[in-house]
């Protein structure tokens, strides 16, 4: 017996084939004698889209289905794809609710969203997730989740707010809009973890195995792994996975001969679709298990240059074709996440459209129907998106006190020490190793490179932990800035050239329960609250997050003299434990390819 769902879908397909058929119904709306790109059979050509409530009736000539009370649009000369899909996202790293990041990326053409919440799980756990899967249900295109396997990643070398295991992976399963299981980090060191955290395996095995076997997805996170090592990962997240850190073609090449699927990473502060793309471009691999995603985007690039639609630009830019690039945002993403209803424009399906103006090439999306409506046209919403309100339990999650400056220096009896540092990598979430030689000065160890500054990773989540460093690459002349946002178990992490700034903005973060915060002489230049888990606010919209973002930008470039783009994005990876070489977290600096804490200063002998 059919369900209620199910009847209401039967309906609509019966209206459907009395539509195509004569029963004295008509289409809704046909779009006209567009150039249908067909990401099916690789085709490009003229045909109309017929459309009956939320679904595709045919493309073809659809002149019978046209009735009086049809509105036909004029597309021709234009170009007709589905909706694009982003594969691998965080609304965290936008610093927005999935309803203002959607009032930005839907008129792009992204009609899909498939976002993984655990940087709000590793703050607040279960109530973070459960909070961001109801806010999601809300929404009227299809946005998903992939809710963590693990919390944190790496027990033992990082603090979180919450712990996550198998144990609660059931339940979160069963929370709205959720598909599966996220980047599975924990095993991303695969030998190490094997060796060193066998539980974290073990654990990893059950979840994933759990989650098969209810019809759900697991993403992998393969970063800088290969042969036994890569082969072991894909077996813990249950042989079919994806991969979005893969950063170099020989890495594509053996991930997609595995049967990965690779998701070709282009985000605000990572660019490795590039080097990926080079499988198909040089090598001839096949591109169907290839898909396009952005990961981590700040709002302000999707404000200047797009979203998914951008990202397939670039692709074509480096000699992929144009229509095989859409199918990158289009089958093969509807394929691995096994949405059957999207992806493609056939019989049935969900009428998710972008209009195309101008070279197809250049991505110009000029109007977005969303399950046969008009919901975008030149780059606005025509469409209302209520604001959403994240309930208080997810906020007021900073827990500690004020610190000063002498607690985030490195204590020393040495007259000199070697310093294990960390060595920024622009445009990637990757690290070098950094050692150098550094004086202690009135007990304190001290730089004395113009460009190796001091960083501290401060405990926020209860814990009285500050881990403490140096790092090489941020290149500030003068002040500080510190932030909540600091993957993946985002405790506070602070920059600058002198801890009497460092302390201020630290101490700013705390006073606002989360956020940005920007200091020079003392005096607070900037700041931004970010009070949902410290991460995220439901106080401004789009484009007033990305004006407050663009200001701070512009404070740390010109005020500070820092000319690394998106600062606050790249300070955040830097603890990012999962994610090799060096990284340093509030336990300390971590050897990421060694799964161990190593000192910050080491005596010289």
């Amino acid at each position: 017996m059919l369900n209620v769902k199910s009847l209401k879908v039967a309906e609509d397909r019966l209206h459907c084939v009395d539509a195509l058929l004569g029963k004295g119904s008509f289409a809704d709306k046909v779009l006209k004698g567009g150039n249908v790109v067909n990401v099916i059979t690789g085709e490009i050509y003229v045909a109309d889209v017929a459309i009956s409530g939320k679904y595709i009736l045919m493309v073809g000539d659809c002149t019978p289905l046209t009735g009086e009370g049809t509105e036909v649009v004029d597309v021709s000369g234009k170009y007709v794809t589905p909706g694009f899909i982003d594969s691998h996202m965080h609304f965290e790293s936008a610093m927005l609710t999935a309803t203002e990041f959607s009032r930005l990326s839907l008129p792009t053409g992204t009609t899909c969203l498939i976002a993984d919440p655990h940087e709000v799980g590793n703050v607040l756990g279960k109530t973070a997730i459960k909070a961001m899967a109801e806010e999601c249900a809300t929404l009227p295109h299809h946005v998903y989740l992939r809710v963590p396997a693990l919390t944190p990643d790496c027990p033992g070398l990082e603090t979180p707010g919450e712990s996550l295991t198998s144990e609660d992976v059931q339940e979160m399963l069963e929370y709205p809009t959720v598909t599966g299981i996220g980047e599975t980090q924990g095993v991303t060191c695969m030998r190490f973890v094997y060796e060193h955290k066998y539980d974290v395996v073990k654990d990893t095995i059950a979840a994933t195995t759990y989650a098969r076997d209810i019809g759900k997805k697991v993403d992998g996170n393969a970063a800088e792994i290969f042969g036994a090592d890569l082969a072991a990962h894909i077996i813990c997240g249950g042989t079919d996975i994806s991969c979005h850190e893969t950063t170099s073609k020989e890495e594509c090449m053996e991930k997609l001969r595995y049967g990965v699927y690779v998701l070709m990473r282009e985000g605000s502060t990572q660019s490795n679709m590039p080097e990926c793309i080079r499988a198909l471009t040089e090598e001839g691999l096949s591109s169907r298990r290839m898909l396009l995603a952005t990961d981590d985007m700040l709002a302000e690039d999707i404000i200047k240059k797009g979203h998914m639609n951008d990202i397939v630009r670039r692709t074509i830019e480096r000699g992929v074709n144009p229509v095989e690039a859409i199918q990158m945002v289009t089958i093969n993403a509807s394929a691995w996440h096994n949405l059957d209803k999207i992806g493609v424009l056939a019989p049935g399906k969900y009428a998710d459209i972008n209009i195309i103006s101008g070279k197809l090439e250049d991505m110009n999306v000029t109007a977005v129907y969303l399950e046969g409506e008009k919901v975008a046209e030149d780059g606005k919403l025509v469409v209302e998106l209520k604001p959403y309100t994240y309930p208080d339990a997810v906020k007021h999650t900073v827990k500690r006190g004020r610190v000063s400056a002498d607690e985030l220096k490195i204590p020393s009896a040495e007259k000199e020490v070697q310093a294990n540092c960390v060595g920024l990598i622009v445009m990637q979430n990757l690290s070098e190793k950094y050692s150098v030689r550094l004086p202690v000065v009135d007990g304190f160890v001290t730089s004395v490179e113009d460009d190796l500054l001091p960083v501290a990773v401060i405990g926020r989540h209860g814990q009285p932990d500050i881990g403490k460093t140096f790092i090489k690459g941020f290149n500030i002349k003068n002040g500080a800035f510190a932030e909540t946002v600091s993957h993946d178990t985002h405790n506070l992490i602070v920059i600058g050239t002198n801890y009497e700034d460092m302390a201020a903005a630290a101490n700013r973060v705390i006073e606002m329960q989360g956020g940005v915060a920007i200091a020079r002489g003392g005096e607070i230049l900037g700041e931004m609250p970010l009070r949902i888990c410290g991460l995220m606010t439901d106080e401004l919209t789009g484009p007033q997050l990305v004006e407050r973002t663009i200001e701070l930008h512009d404070i740390v470039r010109e005020r500070l003299g820092c000319d690394v783009p998106a600062p606050f994005m790249h300070l955040a990876f830097l603890s990012l434990a999962t994610s090799p070489k060096w990284k340093i977290t509030d336990k300390g600096v971590v050897d990421v390819e060694n799964y161990k804490i190593i000192p910050s200063i080491v005596p010289l002998r």
